[in-house]
């Protein structure tokens, strides 16, 4: 069926699980959300566990797993690692058909006994963090320690649009011109921090100002502290 009124992409239901499409040539294969296999795999394995710059951002060391709102989840990568690592975290996502497809991942999931335990500390919410995000995260019922933002990042020429996948999601998401108003409902809602997700290189969102910065070659975090988590 078409998303929404675009008539551009489609979800389709297939032996292997739900997929958005839309033209090969310009925006590559289907895109399905898969926590079991494929790179979500090969990340819970090897992708360096509380060492990742996400998990850096988020606060986990000795003794301490914080709950965590991923209020852009997209197709829920970084959501799944915090999860492996023995986080509760509610996924927030906005567009409808990348919510579908995260729910259809999450199904399938549950189907895995070894992913099971991980998919069932993951939770999905529809809708838009921007406008709801302290309604949502009280219907959820997850204490917000950690808030956990990635932007879709800013737009320079189209040699920033190389990924196809990344021009679907434009295409469907838009742009994230409200990341300065999610950004404030972020710090309002969070009980200890919120991360912040950025290119190296590019400003921070409008507002306060990051207290921490942690980065690695191509991406970094700013971080936002209320206070320290234990």
């Amino acid at each position: 069926m078409a998303c929404g009124s675009d008539a551009r992409f489609a979800l389709r239901l297939t032996p292997d699980g739900l997929e958005l499409a839309g033209g090969e040539a310009e925006y590559g294969a289907p895109v399905r959300v898969d926590f079991v296999a494929g790179r979500a795999d090969h990340r819970r394995r090897f992708g360096g566990g509380r060492g990742q710059l996400v998990a850096r951002a988020c606060g986990f060391k000795p003794g301490v797993v914080p709950s965590i709102i991923d209020a852009t989840a997209g197709l829920g990568r970084d959501a799944f690692v915090l999860a492996s690592l023995g986080a509760q975290v509610l996924m927030i996502e906005r567009v409808g058909a990348i919510a579908a497809l995260l729910e259809d991942g999450l199904n399938r999931a549950a189907l895995s006994a070894e992913v099971a335990p991980i998919a069932a500390r993951m939770r999905l919410c529809h809708g838009d963090a921007a406008g709801r995000l302290a309604e949502m995260v009280a219907a959820s019922g997850v204490v917000p320690q950690v808030v956990h933002l990635d932007p879709m990042f800013p737009h320079r020429d189209k040699r920033a649009l190389v990924k196809k996948e990344m021009r679907l999601f434009r295409e469907l998401a838009d742009t994230d011109d409200d990341a300065p108003r999610l950004l404030e409902a972020a710090l309002d809602v969070a009980t200890h921090r919120v991360v912040v997700k950025r290119p190296k290189g590019a400003a921070s969102l409008a507002g306060p100002a990051p207290q921490h910065v942690v980065e690695e070659k191509n991406s970094r975090y700013d971080l936002y502290v209320h206070r320290a988590l234990r």
